[in-house]
């Protein structure tokens, strides 16, 4: 493995956190370990002559590369669970008998491999039945790493990731792509729009959303960033809508102007 020097984890952890808002001041092995190997690859002895070729690589879009290699990308179908059940019993039936709205718009910010907005597409096509045909229900899926990106758009799931899925589900939603997999439906993925999108980035939407999803993605980013993350997601909700984190996370610390109404979910003021 090759050692990471001082100013070489200074360099690029002060890069990274500055221009994608990731805190990896804490992460030093985990910078050794996943990139060591890539490092060498390219014919590298040190990580500064990499990360400086990184940066000036426009053709191959080195950085996304090192960043995708950086970014902890876990998760599973009806991971905290508890989330998905507030959405299906308190937040679309707000949206459906409150707000008479036939335009349901939600995001899932931090997305990685797709399971949380096929989740959230599924439990809403249950929902809507056969209303689906006259709303807009487009879940936005959103994410800094594009290799995770390419895998959830291709929405193929091995065997062993599907074992939490109802039954029901898997007959209406998923087909057989081999031995091994499954992949989602053809109408399903369309109902999911994925982006790559840096939160650092201005938010700029034409319409606010009814809830807002970013779990386990805010551990990465220090207190002021944190801070200004929290309160545009706030800006980016409907009066009444809804912010949900991961539920190992907490806005304790945070300076935001959000309702809390129950462990990791909260309220903009309607």
């Amino acid at each position: 493995m090759i050692k990471l020097k001082d100013d070489e984890f200074k360099a690029i952890t002060s890069y990274i956190q500055l221009n994608y808002g990731v805190d990896l001041r804490k992460k030093r092995h985990l910078i050794e370990g996943r990139l060591s190997n890539h490092v060498f690859q390219l014919n590298y002895d040190n990580y500064m002559d990499y990360f400086e070729y990184a940066k000036a690589d426009k053709k191959n879009n080195e950085m996304v590369v090192l960043i995708n290699k950086l970014t902890t990308n876990h998760t599973y179908f009806l991971r905290e669970n508890d989330h998905f059940e507030y959405y299906k019993k308190t937040l679309l039936p707000w949206v459906d008998n409150t707000l008479k709205s036939s335009d349901l718009r939600v995001w899932s910010a931090g997305c990685s491999s797709g399971q949380e907005p096929y989740t959230l597409a599924m439990i809403t096509r249950d929902y809507l039945t056969n209303k689906h045909k006259t709303w807009d229900s487009t879940i936005l899926a959103s994410d800094i790493s594009d290799k995770v990106l390419l895998t959830a758009k291709a929405g193929i799931y091995s065997n062993e990731e599907l074992l939490k899925i109802p039954d029901e589900w898997k007959k209406k939603y998923f087909a057989p792509h081999d031995d091994e997999n499954w992949i989602i439906s053809d109408f399903l993925r369309k109902g999911v729009a994925y982006r790559n999108f840096n939160l650092l980035s201005k938010f700029q939407f034409k319409k606010p959303f009814h809830a807002i999803f970013c779990r386990n993605v805010m551990i990465y980013f220090d207190l002021p960033t944190k801070n200004d993350i929290v309160q545009k997601f706030y800006d980016a909700l409907l009066p009444g809508g809804y912010f949900f984190i991961g539920q190992s996370e907490s806005l304790s610390s945070c300076d935001h102007p959000f309702k809390y109404v129950k462990p990791s979910v909260y309220q903009k003021e309607a």
